[in-house]
């Protein structure tokens, strides 16, 4: 039987909610262990002077603990 974990983390890029995304991911993967999924739980941008200038997002990452 495995035990998994949830933790939340948010990641910002000037290119796309995916780009936050992936970034975000990789970010996890070099501090966690076992990295199984992510759910993108929000999502925002910051506008300036009428243009997107940050995609935000806030992830639930899984992972599973070692035994």
């Amino acid at each position: 039987m495995s035990v998994a974990r949830i933790t939340e983390i948010s990641s910002e890029s000037g290119k796309s909610f995916q780009d936050a995304i992936e970034d975000g991911i990789a970010r996890a993967n070099k501090t966690l262990r076992n990295v199984t999924g992510a759910w993108v739980q929000d999502q925002e941008v910051t506008v300036s002077n009428g243009k997107i200038t940050q995609y935000r997002v806030k992830l639930k990452v899984t992972f599973v603990l070692d035994d």
